[in-house]
C-alpha cells in the first residue's frame, strides 16, 4: 500500500478506537449529574452511592478518551499536512474554541468534582458536575462544527493565489445546517449509549441479587438506576430516529453520491426501494448486484419525503461530477487532480452495510428499552430472571457498534472528497479537495506504516486497561453503607462548614 491508504488506515483506527469512549462520556456526564441532582433534591442515599459508583466508571473512561484524543489532531500536521494547509484557516477556529471554551472548563470542573467532595458545599459542588456535562456537550459542538464543514463548506471563499480555503464568516461555519442536524444525532446517540450502559450494569447487579436473596437492596438501589438507563434509552432512540431523518434529507441535497451509495444505487431510480439485504459486487460497477427484502420507495421517501421521488445512481453522479470538475478547471486554469480514473463516489459495499448497521444496531437499544421497561412496569417490581442480566450486558455493546458504524459511514461516505463539493447555490464555490491531495507528501509508507503499527499495539494495551478497570470497578457495585437508604431514615446533613458527608468516598 502506498502512503495515501496507509495514513487513511491509521486515521481510520484511531479515530473509530477513539470514539469508543467518546458517546459514553458525552452521555454518561449529564447522567451522572441527573444522579447527584436526585440526591441532593430528595435526600436519598440511593443517589448518592450511584453518582459515586458511575462518577467512578466515567472518570476511568473520561481518562483513555483524553489520551486517545490527542493524537488525531496531529495526525493533521504528520500524515494530513497539505489538507492541514488547504483548510487551516477555517479548521483551526473551531478545533481552537473546543479546547479553549470547552475543553479546559471540562478538565477545570471536573477536577473540583473529584476533589471537592470533602471540601464544597453540596449545591457548588452539584455545579461542578452539571458544568462537566455542558461543557462535555460544548466541546462536541465544536468538533462537529469543524466536521461538518469538510462535509458542506459554508462561510469560506477560496483563494487562488494561496490555492487555500479562507474563512469569511465564522457564524456561518457555527451555524451550519450539517451541523444543525449533526449534533442532536451524536449528543442523541451519546445519550442512548449512556443509558444502555447504566442500564446493562445495574440489571446485571439487580438480577444477580434477587438470586441471592437481596431483593431489598436490588430494589432500592439498583432498579432506579435501570429505570434512568431505559428511560433514556427510548427518549434518546427516539430523538436518534428523528434527527437522523433530518441528515438523510440534507445528505440528499448536500452529498447525493453518498444517498445512492447506502442504498447501493448504480442507476437513477424513481420510487427507490430501501433494501434489507443485497448479493453481488457492491466494490466499483455494481455488476451483479440484487437486492433482497426490499421496502418500496423508502429510500425516496428518507431523501425526500416522497415515495416516488427520482433518486440518481451513482453512474449518472459519476458522469455528473466528472463534467462539473473538469468544466471548472477549464473555467479557472487549473488542476483538481482528477483523471478519467476517478471514482466520484464510495466503495459501495463499506457505505452500505455501515449504514444499516447503524440503524439495524440503534433501533435494536431503543427495542430492548421498551421490553426491558415492560417486564419491570409494576412499581418496585424487580426479576431475577438470569436471561435479563446477561442481555443487559450484552446490550451494552449495540450503541457503541452503531456509533461506529455511523461514523464509519458518513466518513467513507464523502470519499473520495476530504472537503466534499458543494456546487450549488447553499455551499461554495471552488472548495473542496480530494482525499488523494490532502496527504503529506513528505511522508513515505515506511514511515506511516511504522507509526500505524505502533499506535494500533499502544492503543490496543489501553484497550487492555480501559477493559480491566471498568469490570473491575462495575464488578465492586455501590457502596455499601449500614444506613438505611430511605430519605426519611437517614436524611443528609451539612457540617458546619457547609459539606455534606454522608458517605466516606475516594476516587
Amino acid at each position: 500500500m502506498d502512503a495515501l491508504d496507509l495514513a487513511r488506515w491509521q486515521f481510520g483506527i484511531t479515530t473509530v478506537y477513539h470514539f469508543i469512549f467518546v458517546p459514553l462520556t458525552i452521555g454518561l456526564s449529564p447522567l451522572v449529574a441527573i444522579m447527584q441532582t436526585a440526591w441532593v433534591r430528595t435526600g436519598n442515599e440511593r443517589w448518592l452511592r450511584l453518582t459515586k459508583f458511575f462518577g467512578k466508571l466515567l472518570l476511568i473512561n473520561f481518562a483513555i478518551g483524553v489520551a486517545t484524543g490527542i493524537v488525531q489532531e496531529f495526525q493533521f500536521g504528520m500524515n494530513w499536512s497539505e489538507y492541514s494547509r488547504f483548510v487551516g484557516d477555517v479548521f483551526g477556529a473551531p478545533l481552537a474554541m473546543e479546547a479553549l471554551a470547552a475543553f479546559f472548563v471540562e478538565s477545570t470542573f471536573l477536577g473540583l468534582w473529584i476533589f471537592g467532595w470533602d471540601k464544597l458545599p453540596k449545591k457548588i459542588h452539584l455545579a461542578c458536575i452539571w458544568a462537566v456535562a455542558i461543557a462535555t456537550n460544548l466541546s462536541a459542538y465544536f468538533i462537529l462544527a469543524a466536521n461538518s464543514w469538510m462535509q458542506h463548506p459554508v462561510g469560506t471563499t477560496f483563494n487562488m493565489e494561496t490555492g487555500r480555503a479562507e474563512m469569511t464568516d465564522i457564524v456561518a461555519v457555527l451555524t451550519n445546517s450539517t451541523l444543525l442536524a449533526a449534533f442532536p444525532h451524536t449528543i442523541s446517540a451519546a445519550f442512548l449509549t449512556a443509558g444502555t450502559f447504566v442500564a446493562g450494569i445495574a440489571a446485571w447487579w439487580m438480577v444477580r441479587l434477587v438470586r441471592s436473596g437481596q431483593v431489598d437492596k436490588a430494589r432500592d438501589v439498583y432498579r432506579p438506576a435501570v429505570v434512568l438507563g431505559l428511560v433514556t434509552m427510548l427518549v434518546s432512540g427516539a430523538g436518534v430516529a428523528l434527527s437522523g431523518d433530518w441528515q438523510a434529507k440534507l445528505m440528499f441535497e448536500q452529498q447525493p453520491a453518498k444517498m445512492a451509495a447506502a442504498e447501493g444505487l448504480c442507476t437513477s431510480q424513481d420510487g427507490a426501494p430501501f433494501s434489507i439485504l443485497a448479493i453481488g459486487d457492491l466494490t466499483n460497477d455494481c455488476d451483479g448486484v440484487r437486492h433482497l427484502l426490499e421496502v418500496p420507495g423508502l429510500t425516496s421517501f428518507l431523501a425526500t419525503n416522497d415515495f416516488d421521488a427520482p433518486i440518481r445512481g451513482v453512474d449518472e453522479l459519476q458522469e455528473q461530477y466528472s463534467q462539473w470538475i473538469t468544466e471548472w478547471d477549464e473555467a479557472n486554469g487549473v488542476s483538481s487532480g482528477v483523471d478519467e480514473d476517478t471514482r466520484f463516489y464510495p466503495n459501495l459495499a463499506v457505505t452500505y452495510w455501515s449504514f444499516r448497521l447503524m440503524i439495524g444496531l440503534g433501533a435494536g437499544s431503543a427495542a430492548l428499552s421498551l421490553a426491558a421497561l415492560w417486564l419491570l412496569r409494576r412499581k418496585g417490581s424487580v426479576t431475577g430472571n438470569v436471561w435479563f442480566g446477561r442481555l443487559g450486558l450484552a446490550a451494552i455493546a449495540t450503541p457503541f457498534l452503531a456509533s461506529a458504524s455511523g461514523w464509519i459511514f458518513t466518513e467513507m461516505g464523502r470519499q473520495p472528497w476530504v472537503v466534499a463539493p458543494n456546487p450549488d447555490a447553499s455551499g461554495v464555490d471552488g472548495v473542496w479537495l480530494l482525499t488523494a491531495r490532502g496527504v503529506s507528501e513528505v511522508v513515505s509508507p515506511g514511515m506511516v506504516l511504522f507509526s500505524m503499527i505502533g499506535f494500533t499495539l499502544l492503543y490496543g494495551v489501553l484497550m487492555v486497561v480501559w477493559f480491566r478497570l471498568m469490570k473491575r470497578y462495575a464488578v465492586q457495585g455501590v457502596a455499601d453503607t449500614e444506613h438505611d437508604p430511605s430519605p426519611e431514615a437517614n436524611p443528609p446533613s451539612d457540617d458546619a462548614d457547609g459539606t455534606a458527608r454522608p458517605l466516606s468516598f475516594a476516587y
